[in-house]
């Protein structure tokens, strides 16, 4: 059976998430959004997991909302950060570059089961606060928290997440490392993904020969309702649906596509400079030696940056077997930009929630639905779908935390530099 998954985002706990991120609330629209799978976030938290165990049940590893029909189905998940210096007090394995910064790096935690969460917990709360924040900062290092995760229990499975953020990225610009080996050191062997990241694809990881062992998982990170499904992976398992078939899927790379935000409109995908409204691809910036041409200060180097730094292949490069991928814009955002409205306008909401009932579900929409159904129901929004189906997409790209900007019309050329990813009219 086909499955979309959103592993990776987060609760009313976490730091600048919405109060609205309750169980109830995400079981609906997941349903809405398409997505069959979705991870719980934040487990960590003792709030959230106090409701994780009072509202959930099930077995395998896979559990539903009490009492709910939706069919979605919840994985025991969360997000931490591990923040390490060479001079802890705490850690003895600290890596370092040569410049001495302070490793910050976001992780990704799945359980196989709430009670080797709340074992996980017990042994992380030596660390850090759990209940200051959804996703605790923990004073350890990466390899530390590998190696007290499957201590608890061997089916752990752990990630890091947005792999190339510029902060917080296991191969970030600023706090990150050059390999993922260098990061998770003896305990890399049990390291089988990477979250590709919003301002990331496949394409741009595949010029990178050295991540070719790990499979490339890409979800929201949402931290609002509407934001869930904005990335995620599609996957099919065969008979009853459980824990170890998930991540053994996982870990032999037996996925069918990921569904990826077009890079650019990440908010790290190009070098700038935001409060100097600086924005530069590679090229430039190097032209500048990463200093501002404003404020003379240093720019934040971006994903493309660094994916340029660790490259050894050509752009355009495809590995052998590689999972393909498709890029897609959020629904709700496609047809705010033809209507030239924000994306919580009450006409944007009621021309969503329209094509959602008429489909079943934004996924619908955006992967499977027939253009000219489309059109039936609003012309002007199957027009732009067809355009982003086709990748006649332009976007001013994102940088130092802006997003990038989406322009979607029939008549723009085709977006360049396509790097081998499918169309969704591919599949």
């Amino acid at each position: 059976m086909e499955y979309i998954a959103d592993i990776h985002f987060h609760s009313k706990y976490a730091g600048a998430c919405s109060d609205q991120l309750v169980l109830e609330n995400i079981d609906k629209a997941v349903k809405e959004k398409g997505v069959g799978i979705v991870g719980t976030g934040d487990f960590t938290h003792p709030l959230w997991m106090k409701e994780i165990k009072e509202k959930l049940e099930g077995d395998n590893g896979i559990y539903r909302l009490k009492g709910s029909d939706t069919g979605t189905r919840f994985l025991i998940t969360t997000e931490v950060a591990t923040i390490f210096s060479k001079d802890s007090s705490v850690t003895s394995r600290g890596v370092f570059d040569r410049s001495g910064n302070v490793k910050k790096i976001h992780h990704v935690i799945m359980a196989p089961n709430v009670e080797a969460a709340e074992q996980l917990n017990k042994e992380l709360a030596r660390f850090g606060n759990l209940s200051l924040d959804g996703r605790p900062q923990l004073n350890m290092s990466a390899a530390e928290l590998a190696d007290i995760a499957f201590g608890v229990d061997k089916g752990m499975f752990l990630y890091p997440a947005h792999a190339w953020t510029p902060w917080f990225g296991v191969l970030g610009s600023i706090s990150g490392f050059d390999s993922v080996e260098d990061a998770y050191e003896d305990q890399a062997k049990h390291i089988y993904a990477i979250e590709t990241g919003l301002s990331a694809d496949p394409a741009m990881i595949w010029r990178v020969s050295k991540l070719d062992r790990y499979a490339l998982l890409s979800s929201s990170d949402a931290h609002s309702l509407p934001k869930i499904g904005r990335e995620a992976v599609i996957m099919d398992i065969d008979g009853e649906l459980t824990y170890a078939k998930m991540t053994g899927a996982i870990k032999e790379k037996r996925l069918k596509m990921t569904v990826e935000f077009y890079p650019e409109e990440g908010k790290y995908h190009y070098d700038g400079h935001r409060n100097c409204k600086v924005s530069m691809p590679p090229s430039e910036s190097n032209k500048f030696n990463g200093i501002c041409p404003v404020c003379r200060k240093k720019l934040t180097l971006g994903v493309m940056h660094r994916v340029e730094d660790l490259a050894d292949r050509e752009e355009g490069y495809r590995p052998s077997g590689a999972v393909p991928f498709v890029n897609a814009i959020p629904l709700q955002e496609v047809i705010a930009h033809v209507l030239k409205k924000t994306t919580t306008s009450p006409y944007v909401l009621r021309a969503y929630d329209k094509l959602v009932t008429a489909f079943g579900s934004e996924f619908n929409v955006l992967l499977r639905g027939d253009v000219e159904r489309i059109r039936e129901v609003d012309k002007e929004t199957g027009d732009a779908i067809e355009s982003v189906r086709e990748n006649r997409v332009h976007i001013i790209p994102g940088y130092d935390g802006v997003f990038g900007i989406i322009d979607i019309a029939n008549e723009i050329k085709e977006r360049k530099g396509q790097n081998g990813q499918s169309r969704i009219s591919d599949f």
